[in-house]
């Protein structure tokens, strides 16, 4: 019995030994063979048959497209920019396309090694073909549809990148390579919305349910637009309030600062007040910028230059002028009310 046991474990260490001295040739081969016979170029008709499919194609959003030349780039599955980089473009252009949105791919253009799919118009403003002629008379000329030279181009565009060169492949294929920047299967708005987002705010949305956390996107995709917003400042801070609901039923109150919830306060339609401030999810710095309103560095005045304001009193209020004082306060010269 235990010869037998002996030689059952020498045969299985012989078995093992030789198995992995017989898979590191194939491996080896498998390798020689890929790169010895690459995937082919692209091939003229399959470069027609793609632009002529996805061209005009409407597709739904899965990434942040900024406006500006600067569009996305897709190489690996990997989409950049992103993080920091992609908010500073946001910022300074504003977007072009976000997630959920639908978009029209306005042109498809095969290059050596990458693809570029523009959106909406890409980053370039187009005069179109009727705009380029030229009707010229005996004093004048001039375009027969004149075109706006100062409009801004709304658009954008992915780059799609290979290794060496853009190799041969069918128009699914290219679909799945596109799919973290474009949906192509979804019937709605709120169905490619819903993929780009985690699960918790996935359910919550389905739910109709309101997360401290989500921002204005996350908010219209659960509970639609607000019929009525109010703004207010408490303990220095402005907020809006997104108020959904009338009695007799339940009414919602979701407050935000900046583009994020940080409270949610329910009246109940039995009187009871349920207010939930503590922070359920968190969407993170890369989702989408906060809204900074912009002020003027000096603030707009209509003193004269030299003058002075008046003192504030202690009370924080300054009661006017009587109408028959001759001079107002901080300046000379007789009062306008007294004549």
């Amino acid at each position: 019995m235990r010869f037998f046991q002996v030689f059952l474990r020498v045969s299985c260490h012989v078995f093992r030994l030789d198995y992995r001295v017989w898979a590191i040739p194939l491996v080896f081969s498998s390798v020689i063979l890929a790169e010895n016979n690459p995937a082919p170029r692209i091939s003229k008709e399959s470069r027609q048959e793609i632009v002529h499919a996805f061209d005009e194609e409407l597709v739904y959003i899965r990434a942040t497209f900024p406006m500006g030349n600067t569009g996305l780039k897709l190489k690996n599955g990997a989409v950049s920019p992103d993080g920091l980089e992609l908010q500073r473009l946001m910022a300074l252009w504003g977007p072009a396309a976000k997630p959920g949105d639908r978009a029209r791919i306005s042109a498809v253009l095969i290059k050596e090694d990458h693809i570029r799919f523009e959106i909406n118009g890409g980053p370039i403003k187009k005069q179109k073909w009727y705009q380029r002629i030229q009707v010229s008379g005996a004093n004048a000329g001039g375009p027969i549809a004149p075109s706006d030279s100062n409009a801004n181009a709304r658009g954008s565009f992915v780059d799609l990148y290979f290794d060496k060169y853009v190799p041969e492949m069918t128009g699914p294929e290219l679909k799945e390579l596109l799919s973290p920047v474009f949906d192509f299967n979804s019937k709605s708005a709120l169905e490619a919305y819903l993929e780009t987002v985690s699960p918790p705010v996935k359910e919550a949305i389905k739910n109709h349910h309101v997360l401290v956390g989500m921002n204005h996107e996350m908010v219209i995709f659960a509970k639609g637009r607000p019929p009525n917003k109010v703004r207010e400042t408490s303990n220095a801070v402005e907020f809006e309030e997104w108020i959904y609901g009338t009695p007799p039923q339940d009414v919602d109150f979701v407050r935000f600062v900046g583009d994020e919830v940080v409270r949610v306060e329910t009246m109940k339609v039995d009187g009871r007040k349920i207010v939930r401030a503590e922070k359920e999810i968190d969407v993170g710095a890369g989702a989408v910028a906060k809204k900074q309103e912009e002020r003027p560095a000096v603030a707009p005045t209509l003193r004269r230059p030299g003058e002075q304001l008046p003192e504030s009193d202690p009370a924080g209020s300054r009661a006017p002028p009587p109408l028959g004082d001759p001079s107002p306060p901080g300046g000379s010269g007789p009062n306008l009310l007294s004549r």
